[in-house]
C-alpha cells in the first residue's frame, strides 16, 4: 500500500516505519531536514522515499500526500522530548501553527485528491486530564478534558479529522517511551502514586501497521496501550528505569504532587482489532540497557555526580531543600 508516513523519524515514527517496510509497503516520509533525521533516514536506503518539508507550507503537504493511500499522521510538537528541541506548553502559539494549523493544511491537500487518501491520525490519552480522582480504566467514550496545549491541540485535531468527511481513525497512545539514552526534567512532574499505562514503541508501530491493513478500524477511535500487564503507578516504572540504568532511584521529594493526565485505559477493542501487544517495561528495559553498554558501568563509578546532575534538574527537589533551608533559619531565630 502506497502510505505517507509524517513525523517519520521521530520515537513512534521510527517504529511505525521499521514495521511498514518490513510488511512491503511503499512509504514516503515526511518530515523537517535536520541532521539527526537525515541520518535516521540513511539507515533505510532506498526501501523509502523520503520528502522533506514543513507542514506550515500547503505546497509542501500537497506534494507529500499525491498520489497516497493511506496518510499517517504522526507529526506533532509534544511537551517533552520534542525532536525540534522546543516543547509545546514553551511556545504554544507556535506548536499550534504546527500541530493544528499543519493538521488542517493536511486534511485540507488529501480533501482536494481526485481520490482521497485513508487517515490514521495519533493522538494521546492525555486528552482526559487530570482522571486519578475516577476509578480506572479510561475508555473512549470517557469525556476529554485537556488541560495543556498539548492535548488542546489533539483534540482540536481530533475533530477536525472527524468532519473532514474523509475515511479515519484515531489513536490515543497511552506512555510511548522513546529508545534513547535521554532523561528529560519533565520525569519529575509525574507524582509517583499517579497511575500510568505503558506501551512499547514498537508495539505502537505494530498498531499502526495494522491500521493501515484493517478493514475495520475506519470511522473508530482507539485506545492504545500495553494492557492490563503494562498498568503501572509511575513509581515502578522511573525505579525500575533508573535501578537498571545504574542510577538508583531519586528521592521523593524530587518529583511533583499536582496530579498528571495518564492513567490506565481500556484497550481491549483495540487489541481485538490490531493484535498489537507483544511488549511491556521489561523488554525496554533489556532494550536500553544494550543501548547504554559500558557506558553503565561508567554510570555507576559517578553514580554520586549523575544523581547530583538529575536532582539539579528537578523544582520539586530545590524548593523542599529551600523548604527545609527556612524551617531551620526559623528554628534557630526562634531559640534566639
Amino acid at each position: 500500500m502506497k502510505v505517507l508516513l509524517t513525523g517519520a523519524f521521530g520515537n513512534v515514527g521510527i517504529s511505525a516505519l521499521e514495521e511498514l517496510v518490513k510488511r512491503g509497503h511503499t512509504v514516503r516520509c515526511f518530515d523537517l531536514k535536520t541532521k539527526a533525521n537525515e541520518r535516521k533516514a540513511r539507515r533505510f536506503g532506498g526501501q523509502i522515499e523520503v520528502m522533506w518539508g514543513d507542514l506550515r507550507r500547503p505546497e509542501d503537504v500537497a506534494a507529500a500526500v499525491r498520489d497516497r493511500e493511506v496518510v499517517v499522521h504522526l507529526a506533532f510538537i509534544i511537551p517533552k522530548l520534542s525532536a525540534t528541541g522546543v516543547e509545546s506548553e514553551a511556545r504554544p502559539d507556535w506548536a499550534r501553527e504546527i500541530n493544528v494549523g499543519g493538521t488542517l493544511n493536511l486534511l485540507s491537500a488529501m480533501k482536494a485528491l481526485p481520490s482521497a487518501p485513508k487517515i490514521i491520525f495519533t493522538s494521546t490519552y492525555h486528552v482526559y486530564g487530570r482522571t486519578q480522582n475516577q476509578p480506572p480504566p479510561r475508555k473512549v467514550s470517557d469525556p476529554v478534558r485537556p488541560i495543556e496545549h498539548y492535548s488542546i491541540h489533539k483534540v482540536a485535531c481530533e475533530e477536525m479529522v472527524k468532519a473532514s468527511q474523509l475515511e479515519w481513525t484515531i489513536l490515543r497512545l497511552a506512555a510511548t517511551l522513546p529508545l534513547a539514552i535521554k532523561l528529560d526534567p519533565g520525569m519529575f512532574d509525574v507524582p509517583l502514586n499517579n497511575r500510568m499505562e505503558y506501551v512499547h514503541t514498537r508495539d505502537v508501530g505494530l498498531a499502526i501497521t495494522n491500521a493501515v491493513e484493517s478493514d475495520e478500524v475506519w470511522g473508530k477511535t482507539l485506545l492504545i496501550g500495553g494492557g492490563p500487564n503494562c498498568q503501572y503507578y509511575y513509581r515502578e516504572i522511573v525505579e525500575r528505569i533508573l535501578d537498571a540504568m545504574g542510577v538508583g532511584m531519586l528521592p521523593e521529594e524530587a518529583f511533583g504532587s499536582t496530579p498528571f493526565p495518564t492513567d490506565w485505559l481500556d484497550t481491549a477493542e483495540s487489541q481485538r482489532l490490531l493484535h498489537y501487544q507483544q511488549r511491556d517495561l521489561d523488554d525496554y528495559i533489556q532494550e536500553m540497557v544494550a543501548l547504554l553498554g559500558h557506558r553503565r558501568h561508567l554510570i555507576r563509578v559517578f553514580r554520586p555526580f549523575v544523581r547530583w546532575w538529575l536532582l539539579s534538574k528537578s523544582p520539586y527537589f530545590r524548593d523542599s531543600k529551600e523548604r527545609v533551608r527556612v524551617g531551620r533559619q526559623a528554628k534557630v531565630a526562634a531559640t534566639d
